[in-house]
């Protein structure tokens, strides 16, 4: 039996060639395999997906150190829900009263930087006393009023330092 031109069916002995009759032609296609389906999935979620309104799409960094960190994870754990999600709650609820919130932030931004005054203010005094004591050493005998005053300062400054950590400690 002649071959039919080009590729095609031919015929051997009564079974059907898939092969091309000419080599390096092209080349039949074969069907693809099928694909097994897949199984539905079973309702497993919890919730439904948010709609896109919404959905947050915007992410903020925030740096915690290790005692800040487990704290709020322990206050998330209590509200039943992630540390992202509360950190987002707690936030927008400081938003939406900004005036307490902006008291809380202010109290503790006013006590840090008093503690930084009381802090130079203890470098100053520390100044005045290293230059009694190097005037003593010299020989030289400083007056009583001298000696009251830095005295003084060095109370003053050990009281505004006593009263910034009480507040902090007391805030805390």
């Amino acid at each position: 039996m002649p071959a039919p031109e080009g590729a095609g069916a031919v015929q051997h002995r009564g079974v059907l060639d898939r092969e091309a009759a000419t080599e390096g032609g092209s080349q039949p296609e074969k069907p693809a395999p099928r694909r097994k389906r897949r199984a539905a999935k079973t309702a497993s979620r919890k919730r439904s997906p948010k709609t896109n309104p919404d959905k947050r799409s915007y992410v903020c960094s925030v740096r915690l150190n290790d005692t800040e960190k487990q704290l709020l994870t322990d206050a998330a754990a209590a509200a039943r829900t992630s540390l992202p999600a509360f950190l987002a709650r707690a936030a927008l609820a400081a938003a939406r009263e900004p005036e307490s919130a902006a008291g809380s932030i202010a109290g503790e931004r006013e006590l840090i930087s008093e503690i930084f005054a009381a802090r130079r203010h203890l470098g100053h005094v520390g100044n005045n006393l290293n230059q009694l004591a190097r005037a003593v050493n010299s020989g030289d005998r400083p007056s009583d009023a001298q000696l009251d005053a830095v005295l003084d300062a060095v109370r003053r400054a050990t009281e505004r330092v006593q009263a910034a950590t009480d507040k902090l400690l007391e805030s805390r």
